[in-house]
C-alpha cells in the first residue's frame, strides 16, 4: 500500500536530514520533489498544485520549533497536509436503531459485493442483524457469489431467481423477507457496468427513491487511479454518496486515488478493505494513513488488530507465563496461530514505526515460513512441548518426517525457541532490578 510513494518522500526527508539549516531555496526543491512524488502516485493533478502551495507557504512562513530539526519540520508539515487531504478526521459509519437501508454501488469488477458482504459482517459484530440483498440481475452468478458470501459469515440474502430483472421488485421482496427473519439493516448489492452510462443511473436513481437508503456508499478500485476521481463525481452528481469505500488498498502501490478522491468529491472516505478475507475491512483514519504514506508506521491499527485476535483472558494468561518462565512449544504454536490471523506478516510489520524503511523495497515475507514452524511444532508430542530438552537424534528425525521438514529445521526452530527464552529472562530480570531501585 502506497509503497512507491513512501518510498519517493522517504528520498526526499532522507536528503533534507542531511542539512543543518534550511533555506526558502531548499524548501522549494523539497517541495518540487513531493509534488513529482504526488503526480507519479497518480494524484489528480489540481490536488498536487494545491497541496504543495500549502505546503511550502507554511515552511515559508513559520519558525522551526526548538525540539525540532529543519527535516523533522518538514515532515510534521506534510504529515498534517496530508492528513488534512485524507478528510482530517475519521468519518464514523452509525446508522439509526430502527430499521436502515444501506445501497451499494459502484462499476463492475470495483468489489462491491465483497464489500457488502464485508460490512455485513462487520455490522453483525456490532450487534446489527443485515440481510444482504442482491440486486445485480445483469451480472452472471453475481447472486450465487452473494449467497455464498453470507454463508461464510451466517447472514441471511435476499435474492430473485432465474429471469428476475426488475430490481423495484426484487427490493420489495426483500423487504419482506427482512420483516420476517426480523432483520435491521438491509445492504443492497446493486449492479455495475464496466463504464459509466446513463442507463445505470437512472436504475440506481429509481431504486434509491423507492428504498431511501440511510447511507450510500461508493465502492471505488483504488487501483484505476485518477479515473476513479472521475466516477466518484458522475455517482456524487446523480445520487449524493455519503461516503466511499476504497477496495484493493492492499494492492495499490501508488495510493492516487485515496489522496485525490476526498479532496475533489468533498465526500468523506469511510472504509478502507485491505485483503481478500471477510474480515478485512478497516473504518478509515486519515492520520493514521498518513503516517504510513510516510513510513512513520500505524501502532493505533496495529493494537487494534492484536486484541481482534488476542482475548483479554488469554493475553493475562500468556503474560503470566512469560514471567514465570512457563512459556514454552505450545504456547508459542499459540502465537503463531494468532499471529497469522491478523493478517500478511510483512503488512503487519509495515504498521510497526521505522520497520518499512528496514524492509528491503519490495520484499515480502513467505507466509510458508510460519507454516513450516506450525508443522514442526504439531508433530511433536505434548510432552516434547513441554521439555523441548527432551528432543534427542531420534526425535528430531521423527519430527522432521512427520513435518515434511528436515533436521535442521527442526534444530534451527529449537535454537531460536531457547534464545527467544533466554532474552525473556533477561528482561524479566531487569524489570525486576528497576523495581527494586524505584524509590516508592
Amino acid at each position: 500500500m502506497f509503497q512507491s510513494l513512501t518510498e519517493k518522500f522517504d528520498r526526499v526527508f532522507a536528503a533534507l536530514r542531511a542539512r543543518g539549516k534550511l533555506s526558502e531555496g531548499d524548501i522549494r526543491e523539497a517541495v518540487r520533489e513531493v509534488r513529482r512524488a504526488l503526480l507519479e502516485a497518480d494524484v489528480n493533478f489540481r490536488v498536487a498544485r494545491d497541496f504543495v502551495a500549502r505546503v511550502e507557504t507554511r515552511l515559508v512562513g513559520e519558525e522551526v520549533h526548538k525540539s525540532f530539526t529543519p527535516a523533522q519540520q518538514v515532515v510534521r508539515v506534510v504529515n498534517e497536509e496530508l492528513t488534512a487531504l485524507l478528510g482530517g478526521a475519521v468519518a464514523p459509519f452509525h446508522l439509526k436503531d430502527a430499521t436502515s437501508v444501506v445501497m451499494v454501488v459502484g462499476l463492475q469488477g470495483s468489489g462491491k459485493t465483497t464489500f457488502a458482504a464485508k460490512l455485513a459482517a462487520m455490522l453483525r459484530k456490532r450487534g446489527r442483524r443485515p440481510l444482504l440483498v442482491g440486486l445485480d440481475v445483469y451480472r452472471p452468478a453475481a447472486m450465487e457469489q452473494l449467497e455464498i458470501l453470507g454463508k461464510q459469515i451466517a447472514v441471511p440474502v435476499a435474492r430473485g431467481g432465474e429471469g428476475d430483472t426488475d430490481v423495484i421488485a426484487l427490493w420489495r421482496r426483500a423487504q419482506d423477507v427482512a420483516r420476517d427473519r426480523l432483520c435491521d439493516t438491509l445492504i443492497l448489492d446493486t449492479a455495475g457496468r464496466l463504464h459509466f452510462d446513463d442507463e445505470m443511473m437512472r436504475e440506481l436513481e429509481a431504486l434509491r427513491e423507492v428504498a431511501r437508503p440511510e447511507a450510500t456508499l461508493l465502492v471505488l478500485d483504488s487501483m484505476t487511479g485518477q479515473e476513479a476521481v472521475n466516477v466518484a463525481s458522475a455517482f456524487q452528481g446523480r445520487l449524493a454518496v455519503t461516503g466511499i469505500v476504497l477496495s484493493k488498498l492492499d494492492g495499490d502501490a501508488r495510493g492516487g486515488a485515496a489522496l485525490s478522491v476526498r479532496a475533489v468529491t468533498g465526500t468523506p472516505i469511510q472504509f478502507a478493505s485491505v485483503g481478500e478475507k471477510l474480515s478485512d475491512l478497516e473504518p478509515f483514519h486519515p492520520d493514521r494513513m498518513a503516517g504510513r504514506i510516510l513510513g512513520m508506521g500505524d501502532v493505533l491499527s496495529l493494537i487494534e488488530k492484536t486484541q481482534a485476535a488476542i482475548e483479554v483472558g488469554e493475553a493475562e494468561k500468556l503474560e503470566g507465563r512469560l514471567r514465570s518462565q512457563a512459556f514454552d512449544l505450545s504456547d508459542f504454536l499459540g502465537e503463531i496461530r494468532r499471529l497469522k490471523k491478523m493478517g500478511p506478516l510483512d503488512d503487519i510489520l509495515k504498521l510497526i514505526p521505522g520497520m518499512s524503511k528496514a524492509m528491503p523495497a519490495g520484499a515480502a515475507i513467505d507466509p510458508r515460513q510460519l507454516g513450516r514452524v506450525e508443522a514442526i511444532i504439531s508433530s511433536m508430542t505434548p510432552e516434547e512441548r513441554a521439555r523441548p530438552h527432551l528432543i534427542d537424534g531420534s526425535r528430531r528425525k521423527r519430527i522432521a518426517r512427520g513435518s515434511g521438514t528436515t533436521v535442521q529445521d527442526v534444530n534451527a526452530l529449537l535454537r531460536q525457541f531457547e534464545q527467544m527464552k533466554k532474552m525473556m529472562k533477561t528482561m524479566g530480570r531487569m524489570q525486576k532490578l528497576k523495581r527494586r531501585q524505584l524509590p516508592f
